[in-house]
């Protein structure tokens, strides 16, 4: 019996052993894992158990359980309504339009021609502004009917063909949701540049320049074999893209403060929770916005596992 006792206990000391270890690894990020769950999960949880309760600023004694009250008020919303329209127009404009930009300049960079590391250097800057001073660029530098880029550039024109009382437009009137995304493609087509031109920079040259010896024309190589290598990175870069550009709300604040069509899910959230101070409606309409980002980045991290199984499969 005691012979069987100390076969087990010698076995089970590289098991306790391991246990040890493995607790010591994981030790100093502990503070990190409860940091980071302080942070962003137990605000989360608060936002959640609000969303379920009548509770506004001006009626302080109205206060209670309201059930799933406030997340009807949001799908009936009308104003709501308007604003996923507007944060779906807005998205998906900024997106393609980046994507678009970001294919043709990660194209033009992948060649070879001096200075090539200082170009890039300089068409990554824009992604590196801190947003609100993008949108205040945008806003003043450049939209600016008195003193802003753009009607200085049509009053040089016109002075140049020797035209009197050049137009002025009020750009931001005139084309509100026009120029705020105009503002966030600036912004986000380096981003968009980036992904696409690792992407080319991986593709097998070997092959490549085996179908230009056979005879293949550029726009024959782009289309069946650069096109189809870069999918993948484009779906990442939309996917992407769109987690951060439907969030966006210093471009909407800051160049029409969400006036003239142009209020997003966001600044419809903070109208409601600063101005209405109804906490429970701005917090169900959060929950809300919270559950559509996950599900797309649910899509962008299957997107990212695909393309590393895809490039250790090489």
């Amino acid at each position: 019996m005691s012979v069987t006792l100390e076969k087990s206990a010698r076995a089970a000391e590289p098991t306790t052993l391991r246990r040890t270890g493995d607790w010591a690894r994981r030790a100093p990020l502990l503070p990190a894992l409860i940091f980071m769950i302080v942070v962003t999960q137990l605000p989360f949880v608060v936002t959640l158990v609000i969303s379920f309760m009548d509770w506004n600023a001006y009626y302080p004694d109205e206060r209670g359980f309201a059930g799933f009250a406030n997340f009807r008020r949001v799908f009936t919303d009308v104003n709501m309504r308007d604003a996923v329209l507007t944060t779906i127009w807005l998205t998906a404009g900024v997106v393609l339009i980046s994507l678009a930009l970001g294919l043709g300049i990660a194209l033009l960079l992948d060649r070879r021609f001096r200075g090539r590391g200082a170009v890039r250097t300089m068409m990554i800057a824009p992604f590196l502004v801190v947003p609100v001073a993008a949108a205040l660029l945008w806003k003043h530098a450049l939209y600016n009917p008195e003193y802003g880029l753009f009607n200085g550039a049509i009053t040089g024109l016109w002075q140049l063909f020797g035209a009197d009382n050049p137009p002025q437009p009020d750009w931001i009137s005139t084309m509100p949701l026009t120029a705020v995304i105009a503002a966030l493609v600036w912004q986000w087509t380096p981003f968009m540049m980036l992904i696409l031109l690792a992407g080319l920079q991986s593709r097998p040259l070997d092959v490549i320049e085996a179908a230009r010896i056979d005879g293949a024309t550029t726009w024959q190589i782009f289309r069946h074999m650069t096109f189809p290598h870069l999918r993948r990175y484009l779906e990442l870069g939309g996917l992407l893209g769109s987690i951060y550009v439907v969030q966006n709300f210093d471009a909407v604040f800051t160049i029409t403060s969400g006036g003239l069509g142009t209020a997003n899910l966001p600044y419809t959230i903070y109208q409601i929770f600063y101005n209405a101070h109804d906490y429970g409606r701005a917090s169900a309409a959060a929950v809300i916005v919270v559950i559509g980002t996950i599900l797309i980045a649910t899509f962008a991290l299957r997107t990212v596992s695909t393309l590393f199984r895809e490039e250790s499969g090489r």
